[in-house]
């Protein structure tokens, strides 16, 4: 068998190989696929993977799409979206049919399938407040399940994708619960998202407007993975107890964070390894963006070992310096 390039298929433009790559264009495709791969690498948009060296194994690009409306009432439009629709199409569908509760979400890269693999969140607001249930097939047997929001055990970028069903499922739609515009309250938790409204003299918000704000924000901060191949947000924003933050305070005095509740707040991780020199420095062809150190781009490295010996390196300084440690977002092979 002649080994298959993967360089298309991961936003961070390496070039390793895999044993062979097959294509869903059906809910079918992906039954029978689920049924005669053994231990598949699923790959949606690409945008969030990182293979480190060549894999010994077989590679199933999830391309079957669609959006269906199965249930509308007076508040609510229930809607199945197959796994390959592109995520941010997805969201501009919504908001050309007046419905809300993605809108925060706009132009997050990769495709629905993955969605729930991450619990993907932006700006205030995550996948699981939209959520209902997924339908997934069963690697080795093709077998359907329904999972319902309690199922998949949502967390920050978490869900039981990432531990218990990992390589055991594929993701072949979700369903999710949008509200009509009438009904609709806008998510504008985020200060940025006020200050920028309040520049463009924007009174009274709609749900399109919040999506083109939070549309120029992203463009403003993360770079085109087509100029600047990376895979979006390298880590995730660390949680840490209250008594942690008072303790930083003494030497940080001004560093953001975010209530979780009474004992723990959300700490930028864009912020911290800024202030711990890493924004655009750059090691053996892999750097952090120039306008967001959470962002690791592939310059020039022809490995994904470099690009993951760099973000340890990171990792190590912002463990050494705040006594945080800070977990990677992107998936590893």
């Amino acid at each position: 068998m002649v080994p298959r390039s993967l360089l298309n298929l991961n936003t961070f433009r390496v070039d390793h190989s895999c044993r062979s790559i097959s294509y869903t264009n059906s809910s079918n495709d992906l039954v029978d696929l689920a049924k005669t791969i053994n231990k598949p690498i699923i790959v949606g948009g690409g945008s969030n993977i990182l293979f480190v060296d060549d894999v010994d194994r077989d590679v199933i690009v999830i391309n079957h799409e669609g959006i269906e409306v199965i249930k509308t009432t007076n508040k609510y439009v229930y809607i199945r979206v197959q796994a390959g629709t592109n995520w941010h199409q997805l969201v501009l569908w919504a908001i050309e049919n007046d419905l809300g509760g993605i809108e925060n979400l706009s132009l997050i890269p990769g495709k629905c399938g993955a969605a729930p693999m991450q619990n993907i969140g932006a700006y205030g607001v995550e996948l699981k407040n939209v959520f209902v249930e997924l339908e997934c097939v069963k690697i080795g047997t093709g077998e359907r399940w329904v999972l319902h929001k309690e199922d998949c055990l949502f967390g920050y970028r978490e869900s039981i994708f990432k531990g218990e069903l990992k390589d055991k499922v594929i993701i072949d739609n979700i369903t999710l619960k949008l509200t009509t515009n009438s009904n609709h309250t806008l998510n504008r938790d985020y200060g940025i998202i006020n200050d920028k409204l309040d520049d463009l003299k924007v009174k009274k918000p709609t749900i399109k407007d919040i999506s083109d704000v939070i549309i120029d924000i992203r463009k403003s901060k993360l770079p085109d993975p087509k100029e600047y191949p990376n895979a979006g947000s390298f880590f995730k924003n660390p949680i840490i107890s209250t008594v942690k933050l008072k303790s930083l305070k003494s030497t940080y005095k001004y560093i953001p964070s975010y209530v979780i509740d009474n004992d723990s707040v959300k700490v930028p991780a864009g912020w911290l390894i800024d202030k711990a020199g890493w924004k655009g420095k750059q090691i053996n062809g892999v750097g952090t963006y120039k306008h967001q150190a959470l962002v690791i781009v592939n310059h020039s490295a022809r490995s994904g070992k470099e690009i993951l010996e760099f973000s340890k390196l990171i990792q190590d300084d912002v463990l050494e310096k705040y006594g945080i440690k800070i977990e990677r977002e992107v998936n590893v092979y």
